[in-house]
């Protein structure tokens, strides 16, 4: 539905985009290992989990809760911490319906890695700030993304009382705003809500396809491996914007330096 607005020439030519998440504070189940060092202690491996099989190519180490279930995102040899985690279901909307590509640049900044008590886990917070060339007839755009619960600039376009969601996005457009929340760009609106009043009496006609009603998107994924419909992200379009998310991370580590991408 982004893209049709979008084609639809609904908020003008779109020059700067923001994501952000809570994660990975914001009372998720791994909110507190983003500063961490090992647990000593060494509990039994769960006899449903092959430890060996799921540390893959890591060195060993015994196993701990505090990496599996769920946890392992904030570890660096096991995740990505929050770009890697949420980026992808945040930052896939904008960067389908605008095209965006492979960023020529990249840099982040973030709070301290904790080197007195562990570099093992990734930072409580950071920003990241893409930039995107022209495509076409579409101006070059600037992407931030921020996590931690570090939120964007609040437009001038926002009534008393409107409030970002815990993660989310917004398009600034020529003509307008546009922010949505995470998973498919739920909950879009143009802001302010009377412009949004105003485009719902004509609002364009499908034109891409939906995955479903009640669809997940690992549904989706199962769906077209047992050769029903094409996945809605194969791995033609997922390598590309798994890459820019990639890309965050490799800044996050450069520690604000700035990265060229080519």
């Amino acid at each position: 539905m982004l893209k049709e607005w979008l084609e639809d020439g609904a908020i003008g030519d779109v020059k700067e985009v923001y994501g952000w998440t809570d994660r990975p504070v914001g009372g998720n189940p791994w909110s507190d290992f983003a500063v961490k060092a090992r647990s000593k202690d060494t509990p039994p491996v769960p006899e449903s989990l092959n430890w060996d099989l799921w540390l893959g190519p890591v060195a060993h180490r015994p196993y701990h809760p505090d990496y599996h279930p769920r946890k392992w995102r904030a570890w660096v040899d096991f995740g990505t911490g929050a770009l890697g985690d949420m980026g992808c279901h945040i930052l896939d909307p904008a960067f389908w319906a605008l095209d965006l590509g492979a960023p020529e640049s990249v840099q982040a900044t973030s709070t301290h890695w904790q080197e007195e008590v562990s570099s093992e886990t990734f930072p409580r917070a950071s920003i990241v700030r893409f930039k995107f060339p022209a495509r076409g007839k579409r101006p070059p755009v600037k992407l931030t993304w921020s996590d931690g619960r570090l939120l964007p600039p609040v437009p001038e376009v926002f009534e008393p009382g409107r409030k970002f969601p815990p993660s989310g996005a917004l398009l600034i457009g020529e003509k307008g705003t546009i922010m949505h929340e995470s998973h498919g760009a739920s909950g879009l609106r143009i802001v302010p809500e009377v412009q949004m009043k105003e485009y719902a009496t004509r609002l364009p006609k499908e034109k891409y396809p939906r995955v479903g009603k009640g669809v997940r998107h690992e549904h989706d994924w199962l769906r077209a491996c047992k050769g029903g419909v094409p996945c809605c992200s194969p791995f033609e379009y997922g390598a590309a914007l798994t890459e820019m998310a990639l890309l965050g991370m490799v800044a996050i580590r450069g520690k604000n330096q700035l990265l060229k991408w080519d």
